[in-house]
């Protein structure tokens, strides 16, 4: 778990990298709103919307060479966008990193329901803490990087990612031992598919990510809006991030107790009122409000991603694509959208917008059925 956990951050710091480096490639290609979020489009595209494919692809023939190929390219896709010389190029090279993305986690997250046991929850959140510290330390790193060297500093961010798709290589064997022997998951006695269940579980996530990747893409953004440098941007959106990891260790083992429902409503219901006391508010009281954002929506990526297996039992890597691609693609459609909209009326208009759309979220969220207890995938190895 913990190697899987590894890949997880390595493959998100490469997506963490870019929302830090658009206030840098705004300056350099002068680049309105709309612009800017096409390159978070760019790369929710390719990261998500055809992780499903991919994750049919591993629930038939499986596929673990992805977890080390995914990474790598990720990193190297991220790095060459960063120090691309046209902004037609960095949107390449970030659809490049985005099929890197989207290669490793339906494989990922099928490797890590096999090794949680019965504390499924629990297990897919340090799955899932790996990912939110990596997208967390993409800003982190990037920004001195690039302040420093300038965006050709940007090409070092391959750097950890190439080691750590080394150190993935190198475990394959290890990790291949938990998968059960016939190579596919198979549903647990009794068990059935609950497409209904999944198709709203995928719109609550929907709405969620609207207002999620409005904020990725726009909180350095605003704050080099209303007087404050592109750094300490880059530095709230690091906080949010960074706290959202934290969540995760919380929401995981209590998802586990209380249920996953009750845990992705409740996160959903405080998404919209504190989104608006960050943009209203500011300062510090903005910060934690931020912060508190990161929380519950991070904290509650691997709820969700339990919730999307337990609804497709017998075909969970298909549910992993869909939960972390289709439906968080969506959100980077919705983040150009946001620009638009910042370029017609203001910044803070999508700012708004963006917490508007938890609403519908919560809404949905109400009417998810429960998840039923399930026995474990495979037996779990000792680690």
């Amino acid at each position: 778990m913990t190697a899987l956990s590894a890949g997880h951050l390595a493959t998100d710091f490469a997506g963490g990298a870019l929302p830090a480096l658009l206030p840098f490639l705004v300056d350099r290609f002068d680049l309105n709103y709309a612009m800017a979020a096409l390159a978070m489009l760019a790369s929710a595209a390719s990261s998500s919307l055809i992780q499903p494919l991919f994750g049919l692809w591993s629930d038939r023939r499986g596929a673990i060479w992805l977890l080390p190929t995914g990474v790598a390219i990720a990193g190297v896709g991220i790095a060459l966008a960063a120090a691309s010389p046209s902004y037609w190029l960095v949107l390449l090279f970030v659809l490049i990193s985005g099929l890197g993305v989207a290669a490793f986690h339906p494989e990922g997250s099928k490797f890590a329901a096999y090794a949680s046991g019965n504390r499924r929850a629990s297990g897919m959140s340090f799955f899932s803490i790996g990912g939110n510290l990596g997208y967390a330390l993409g800003p982190i790193v990037t920004t001195p990087l690039v302040i420093a060297f300038g965006l050709t500093g940007g090409l070092l961010v391959a750097l950890p990612c190439l080691l750590v798709a080394a150190m993935l290589l190198r475990v394959v064997p290890f990790l291949s031992g938990f998968a059960p022997e016939s190579g596919r998951v198979m549903a647990a006695s009794g068990e059935r598919d609950r497409v209904g269940a999944l198709v709203l579980l995928l719109a609550v996530i929907a709405f969620r990510s609207v207002a999620w990747f409005g904020l990725i893409t726009f909180v350095p953004l605003w704050e080099v809006s209303i007087g404050n440098s592109a750094a300490h941007g880059n530095h709230l959106l690091s906080l949010m991030l960074l706290a959202g990891g934290l969540g995760t260790i919380a929401a995981g083992p209590i998802a586990d107790r209380v249920g996953r429902r009750p845990v992705v409503i409740t996160s959903m219901f405080l998404v919209c009122p504190l989104i608006v006391v960050y943009v209203l508010v500011g300062g510090v009281i903005g910060a934690v409000a931020l912060a508190c954002v990161g929380i519950c929506v991070i904290g509650t990526f691997g709820v969700t991603m339990v919730l999307s297996q337990e609804y497709l039992p017998t075909r969970i890597g298909m549910a992993s694509g869909l939960a972390i691609g289709l439906s968080i693609g969506l959100g980077g459609i919705a983040a150009v959208a946001l620009g638009a909209l910042a370029d017609s009326i203001d910044l803070q208009a999508a700012m708004y917008a963006a917490a508007a759309a938890a609403v519908p979220g919560f809404v949905l969220a109400t009417m998810l059925p429960a998840s039923r207890a399930r026995r474990p995938l495979a037996p779990e190895p000792v680690l």
